[in-house]
């Protein structure tokens, strides 16, 4: 039997043999959930290694701040090309490449004895790896493989970014108390690597590729060709969108999530922690719970997503984000308590979910050039991390405490929730009707 009369009988499977299978789109949903996971080890280690390499090599948490800024910024400037790489050259390239320079950059640190070699390789090498498995990825996935659900598929494959630092935080923060910080960075490496294997064999570009149909579809979906003048189609894209006021508004509360995040939680959580004599492996265990509950809040938040509003939906996010993070620096002593652990519950619960809404709101403006679009709000994500990591570092040397940072951060949200509830709405399309002839 030919490919082509694969693809057709595929695309014609009657309605009981469709709801008896499993349809192919959630198998490679389920590949890039374990890639995601596997490449989620970096993420988890940053914060980590803050306290160790201060006390080895001596260096300024401003300055090991830097690094873990560089690697933000490039993670976001770099997912929005990535897209486009993927457009032009393949999911399972792009994806695969990347993998092996984040193991490379990983790796490379056991070796290092300036602070310009932290900047390069976690800062650089990572950064560009990581850039190119940021939330890209999963949105372009999600809409190639499926026209439905998509809200759903993307709060699963957003959750799998926490999952793995819940995998991955608890060993490595061990690794580092009780090995030094050299084995955690090669089981970083390590850990990207062996997910190459299962990208490689078993994700697709397109559902054209095993001739079906996307998730939901009414009808066959062709591949499309090889999109050529990937950075220039990226740039184009972008010079369209700034044209436009939801990009600055979504942009906006995005860079906003990944300061309150990725940039201060993330990176400065542990130390903040310890600063109050709470033990590393204890602050970076309350780090896990948060992705645990990250899990749950992004995919219920993926599920509101497909149901409700979305602009109202980053309002409430963003507003019960600001006001926890103002009762954090009360919260904070050497033992965990129960008014700690309900932060960290309500925390982990609104993480990341606010992706999936923003992502929605990034189709309904932006159409096909939704991923691009997106890679570079997500550009801005990193960028407000990228900025906390750092100024959070600098504070920490100036005032002796992270205080300022996390009423700083509080305020912020509360400008971000108001800033999602002025994002206009897309009109629709108009329907024209036309009238029968008497």
């Amino acid at each position: 039997m030919t490919q082509t009369t694969e693809a057709v009988d595929a695309a014609q499977l009657s309605p009981a043999s469709r709801r008896t299978r499993i349809h192919r789109a959630w198998f490679v949903a389920a590949v890039t959930f374990v890639t995601i996971i596997g490449a989620a080890a970096f993420r988890s280690l940053p914060g980590l290694l803050i306290d160790p390499l201060h006390q080895e090599f001596h260096w300024s948490r401003g300055t090991i701040g830097a690094a873990v800024s560089i690697n933000l910024a490039l993670y976001g400037l770099t997912a929005p090309f990535a897209a486009a790489l993927m457009d032009r050259f393949g999911i399972r390239r792009v994806v695969a490449v990347a993998l092996m320079v984040i193991a490379l950059g990983s790796g490379l640190t056991v070796w290092m004895t300036a602070a310009w070699q932290l900047l390069l390789c976690w800062g650089l090498l990572v950064g560009l790896g990581s850039g190119s498995m940021a939330l890209a990825f999963a949105a372009t996935v999600t809409n190639r493989w499926f026209t439905e659900r998509k809200g759903l598929v993307t709060g699963i494959l957003t959750a799998a970014s926490a999952s793995g630092q819940l995998i991955f935080l608890p060993v490595l923060s061990w690794i580092v108390t009780e090995h030094d910080w050299r084995p955690a960075a090669v089981t970083v490496a390590l850990a990207a690597l062996a997910v190459v294997p299962f990208v490689w064999l078993l994700l697709r570009d397109h559902p054209a590729d095993v001739g079906l149909k996307p998730y939901g579809a009414a009808v066959f979906v062709p591949k499309p060709p090889p999109v050529r003048g990937a950075a220039r189609r990226t740039v184009s894209v972008l010079l369209s969108a700034v044209r436009t006021g939801p990009f600055w508004l979504l942009a906006g509360t995005f860079a906003i999530c990944g300061a309150s995040t990725n940039g201060l939680v993330q990176t400065h959580f542990v130390p903040a922690a310890h600063d109050h004599g709470m033990p590393i492996t204890a602050a970076a265990s309350l780090l896990a719970v948060i992705g645990v509950f990250d899990v749950v809040g992004t995919v219920a938040s993926g599920w509101f997503t497909d149901r409700f509003e979305p602009r109202r939906l980053l309002a409430v996010y963003y507003a019960l984000r600001g006001v926890s993070l103002l009762f954090l620096p009360m919260l904070l002593s050497s033992a965990v308590h129960p008014p700690m652990i309900f932060f960290i519950v309500f925390y982990g619960l609104d993480w990341v979910a606010t992706v999936p809404p923003t992502l929605a709101l990034c189709r309904e403006q932006y159409g096909e050039d939704s991923a691009i679009v997106f890679g570079w709000v997500l550009a801005s994500h990193q960028i407000g991390a990228a900025l906390v990591a750092f100024l959070g570092g600098v504070a920490r040397d100036a005032f002796g405490s992270y205080d300022m940072v996390w009423i700083a951060s509080g305020a912020l949200c509360a400008v971000a929730a108001m800033m999602a509830l002025v994002i206009r709405r897309r009109p629709a399309a108009p329907v024209l009707t036309v009238r029968a002839a008497v």
